[in-house]
């Protein structure tokens, strides 16, 4: 009986609840997709694409080009120099029997004129006027005693007279060298001209050689290149043009007069005493200008550049167009259509910016630079 009752409630039930299951499946439907469009609106939003088309973009840099023209080309050495005068000299002591003396007397200061003869400095050698008058006594006694060795003569041993010449002749040749470095012990002016420098001080230890003053005559002014190397001069000719910077007057044109005298380290005036060298006109490159600015004295610095090459009508390109791979060297030339090509060429002579073509390129053509 009981189970009739289940079976018959559940057909009862079943036939009844249909309906309400579908309106429960519907509105599940209903809620889940409700759900699903409240999910989606609570996400972020997509970032927005960005426009890319106001964006510049780099452009290669483009490289710079050159037109191949014709100039006067110039090649040039250049060194610095001074102004020094055609006849000046170094003073100095001569004498080895002289170093180590001590300055007595400076005469002269720098801008004093001298005459030839004039003295310049002293040496204190009172040591040496003393043993001077010693040996002059000792000579004395000496001159008697060889009045009676010429008396007897005769009656001496050959040998032995001339011993006691030798050795009266040999107290006559010190006497004489001494009074020699004594006279050397004034140091004089050898020239008329003007003190342009003072190398020492009263009370100073003297050596042969250590310069002493410049004395030079004014009035024969001359330009000289001092530090032309080597290679540089050698390519330098007497009558080259050249071109005199003068820093405080401007540029003067002149033309070289002579070469430097080839390089000696003696002590003959010539090197060097105690360090410093001794100048000479001679040492240096010397230039003709036919008239110096009146504001320039000895010793205004200056440049000297000297032509050591020039054509006219020269080709010339920049150097920073030209291009080398082992022995080729060659250029890049730009055509009309835009294009670009390699080119072989012979280089003549170079300036510090451009460079002389000999064969492969005509004016009007453009270069391609680096």
């Amino acid at each position: 009986m009981s189970m009739k009752w289940w079976t018959a409630c559940s057909s009862k039930d079943d036939g009844k609840e249909r309906p309400h299951r579908r309106r429960a499946a519907g509105l599940l439907a209903v809620l889940a997709l409700a759900v699903a469009a409240t999910g989606c609106g609570l996400l972020p939003d997509e970032p927005a694409e960005e426009d890319l088309s106001t964006i510049q973009l780099p452009q290669i840099s483009k490289k710079p080009e050159y037109e191949v023209t014709t100039k006067t080309l110039e090649t040039k050495v250049q060194a610095s120099g001074k102004i020094m005068s055609m006849q000046e000299k170094t003073l100095y002591f001569t004498s080895k029997n002289l170093d180590g003396k001590y300055l007595k007397k400076l005469y002269i200061h720098v801008g004093d004129s001298v005459k030839a003869g004039q003295p310049i400095a002293e040496l204190d050698v009172e040591d040496m006027k003393k043993s001077l008058r010693d040996q002059q006594l000792a000579f004395s006694e000496a001159e008697t005693a060889m009045k009676e060795t010429l008396r007897q003569r005769d009656e001496m041993d050959p040998i032995e007279f001339e011993k006691k010449k030798i050795a009266f002749e040999q107290q006559r040749q010190d006497i004489a060298d001494l009074q020699q470095d004594i006279a050397d012990a004034v140091l004089t002016a050898p020239f008329d001209g003007t003190i342009v420098s003072v190398s020492v001080q009263e009370g100073a230890s003297v050596k042969a050689y250590d310069p002493i003053a410049i004395v030079a005559d004014t009035s024969r002014l001359v330009v000289v290149g001092t530090s032309f190397s080597k290679d540089d001069l050698a390519k330098v000719a007497v009558g080259m043009e050249a071109d005199v910077d003068i820093n405080s007057a401007g540029t003067v044109k002149g033309k070289v007069k002579a070469l430097p005298s080839p390089q000696t380290d003696d002590n003959n005036g010539n090197g060097q005493g105690n360090g410093q060298k001794i100048e000479r006109i001679d040492d240096y490159l010397v230039v003709d200008v036919p008239k110096l600015p009146a504001s320039v004295t000895r010793g205004t610095p200056l440049t000297v550049s000297v032509v050591v090459n020039r054509k006219e009508n020269a080709v010339v390109i920049p150097l920073s167009a030209l291009r080398t791979i082992g022995a080729r060297t060659y250029v890049q030339v730009a055509e009309a259509d835009g294009s670009k090509r390699e080119v072989d060429i012979e280089v003549g002579q170079q300036t510090a910016t451009e460079a002389e073509v000999l064969q492969g390129l005509t004016p009007g053509q453009k270069v391609v630079g680096r």
